[in-house]
């Protein structure tokens, strides 16, 4: 049954994963800034990773890559590590981790959307609802009826959903990018160059920002530190290189639906863990937003 479902079974992984490194992050992020947690976990990533590779692959850096994946997985990491995980780890410090997660259901869809004009994929009426399933969801917890003359406003700051959309986007856009480019290519090979050329992008971004004094503030915070080395583990490490190895082994609907699961996931991890009160408007929001992910690969 298992190596049936492998891929199932991976996606699944990835999703307790995404749960952990988003909850670790978040706590991080607001402890020694969401700029420094970006590099510091994807450096930490890039060793576990290395070491991974040469006992699997007998390789530590994916030096067997064709110019071609080096070129599309490379924009992907810069485009899904560099662009999206900024805004997304800088939303964690707005909205928290909760929300941000929830918003980030978008990703299927807006890959779907990117798929359909860049690779000529077919979009279905299904498609269509499960999208609008998703915004609703989503407009359920970051919406409220407005007062007066204002038809509605937001529960939430607009500043850091945006930040958490244009994460949404930046993943989106890196997936896309990673299905044109990493072709039947290891998954944690590919996951590679996408954190190495991440860890270029980040250092000319704390570089040009005047940033460094940051990072180091954070290496020398222990607290910081030891949920930037589970987030690691959990995050670049095991969860985007499963979520890579899902779609190569699952029906790539099937496997984000699955991995979609996250804002439901982290409800309980939330207030286990960080104490966080919930909603019930959130908790239907998030399962009305998971079940649009799932109506859309119908």
């Amino acid at each position: 049954m298992f190596s049936n479902h492998i891929g199932e079974f991976a996606a699944l992984f990835t999703a307790c994963c995404w749960t952990v490194t988003a909850l670790a992050f978040e706590s991080a992020s607001n402890k020694v800034g969401s700029i420094a947690v970006n590099l510091l976990r994807l450096l930490l990533a890039l060793v576990f990773l290395s070491i991974f590779s040469f006992f699997i692959r007998g390789k530590f850096l994916p030096v067997d890559a064709s110019a071609d994946t080096w070129m599309w997985l490379s924009l992907s990491g810069l485009i899904g590590f560099v662009i999206g995980d900024l805004f997304l780890f800088e939303s964690y410090t707005i909205i928290g981790s909760r929300v941000s997660m929830l918003i980030m259901t978008l990703v299927p869809p807006i890959t779907a959307l990117l798929s359909w004009i860049m690779l000529g994929e077919t979009l279905t009426l299904f498609n269509f609802l499960g999208m609008s399933l998703t915004l609703g969801g989503i407009a359920i917890v970051i919406v409220n009826k407005g007062t007066g003359e204002k038809m509605f406003s937001f529960t939430h700051s607009m500043k850091g959903i945006f930040f958490a959309f244009i994460g949404a986007v930046g993943q989106a856009v890196g997936l896309v990018f990673s299905k044109v480019g990493m072709g039947d290519y290891s998954a944690f090979a590919a996951t590679q160059i996408r954190i190495i050329t991440g860890i270029v992008g980040f250092a000319i971004v704390i570089t040009v920002w005047k940033k460094w004094r940051n990072v180091g503030n954070a290496v020398r915070n222990r607290s910081a530190l030891k949920r930037i080395g589970l987030g690691s583990v959990f995050g670049p490490f095991l969860g985007v290189s499963f979520s890579l190895y899902a779609v190569q082994h699952a029906n790539a609907g099937i496997a984000s639906t699955i991995m979609a699961i996250v804002p439901i996931l982290i409800i309980p991890a939330s207030l286990i863990f960080l104490h966080q009160k919930v909603t019930l408007k959130e908790i239907i929001g998030a399962i009305i937003s998971v079940g649009g992910v799932a109506l859309f690969f119908l």
